[in-house]
């Protein structure tokens, strides 16, 4: 069997190392293109058009970005002429070479690059990136702003060295990319660190990582919250990584639940001498309420639970359910802020907060998977 299962793509070392091999990698496959193609005459060149589907199957090791990211070099090079939006935008690329129709061949060479590339010149005073090297630097997420602010550092800079250069656009991507990718390291490394406090909510991309990729009920995660904000406010740090550490907390319960629970599914009424197990107090310490504080409930969740005579597979779950709900409950009451209570489950608006103690023993669903 060949190692080559389709036709290579042959390129010209010396043309690569003189305008580059990406450069040269994308230059020899658009004259492929070109001599397969139906190139139309205007103004002088051949011109062809080809779509962001095309140029990714004959180079499926690029992505899109990078095949607008290497067409504009090679434009800034003064090899290639384009026509048409960037590719990101139009999906399609309307090309010709630099050189009159009318040459001998269309195959690009080592040689005939210096020709074609336009003179190199000193930056003028009044200098301004064109508006497709703002796209391009808008394709990294960098802000206008930040880009614009670059500019009167980097005309003063390359006027007092007085070096001509065939394409200042590229060379300010280039600096521009630098000094964000500094920025940004300087950011990460101060952190933008706060401290835990008592209106603390995860963010929606928690959130959904915990519920939809995690496959935790979202009513087990907002229950998680109280207890997260309670422990972290007690111990008083400050960090930038909250709504990590709030993913690890409720991975480690939802674990730990689950495991405890996964084998209690008989149903059967509640014995008189009920006592939590063992497991269940492991899953409480996880949540950071006090194991004397479930044990003063036992007695009431008894008593309450003969005398309905139900039946449930899962009396722990539904011991462990009424003590988060209290304890969330004795949190709200010491709380200075009144509308806390109202303010600190926004995902459902049938919260344990706002329904009756049947209601709330009586559901299932936040336990659900």
């Amino acid at each position: 069997m060949s190692l080559i299962p389709e036709k290579p793509l042959v390129i010209s070392p010396s043309l690569a190392a003189t305008i580059g091999l990406e450069e040269a990698v994308l230059l020899q496959a658009l004259n492929e293109l070109m001599l397969l193609g139906h190139p139309e005459p205007q103004g002088g060149f051949r011109w062809l058009t080809t779509n962001a589907d095309q140029l990714l199957k004959l180079m499926p090791f690029w992505r899109p970005e990078d095949l607008q990211r290497i067409a504009s070099s090679l434009r800034d090079k003064g090899i290639l002429l384009i026509a048409s939006a960037p590719l990101l935008e139009s999906h399609e690329l309307r090309f010709a070479f630099n050189e009159r129709d009318g040459s001998t061949s269309t195959k690009p060479s080592a040689a005939a690059v210096p020709v074609a590339r336009p003179a190199s010149r000193a930056i003028s005073p009044d200098w301004q990136p064109e508006l497709d090297v703002m796209r391009q630097l808008a394709q990294y997420n960098i802000p206008a702003e930040f880009c614009s602010a670059q500019i009167p550092e980097f005309v003063t800079y390359w006027t007092e060295r007085g070096e001509p250069r065939y394409s200042w656009g590229s060379r300010f991507i280039k600096q521009v990319l630098r000094l964000w990718r500094e920025q940004q390291t300087e950011d990460a490394k101060r952190g933008q660190e706060t401290a835990m406090h008592r209106d603390w909510q995860p963010s929606r991309d928690a959130f959904d990582i915990l519920t939809r990729q995690a496959g935790i009920n979202g009513n087990f995660v907002e229950d998680a919250i109280p207890e997260f904000v309670l422990y972290w406010m007690e111990r008083g740090e400050s960090a930038s990584t909250w709504n990590s550490r709030f993913i690890m907390h409720v991975k480690r319960q939802w674990a730990r639940f689950t495991s405890a629970m996964e084998h209690d599914t008989l149903p059967r009424p509640l014995c008189s001498d009920w006592r939590p197990s063992e497991e269940l107090f492991e899953v409480l310490t996880l949540a950071n309420i006090p194991r004397a504080f479930a044990e003063r409930l036992v007695p009431e969740f008894v008593l309450y639970w003969r005398d309905s005579g139900q039946l449930f597979g899962s009396w722990n779950t539904k011991f462990l359910q009424q003590v988060k709900r209290e304890w969330s409950r004795q949190q709200t009451a010491n709380s200075q802020d009144t509308n806390h209570g109202q303010q600190q489950r926004p995902h459902r608006s049938g919260s344990t907060r706002h329904r009756t103690l049947i209601d709330e023993i009586s559901d299932r669903s936040w336990a659900s998977t």
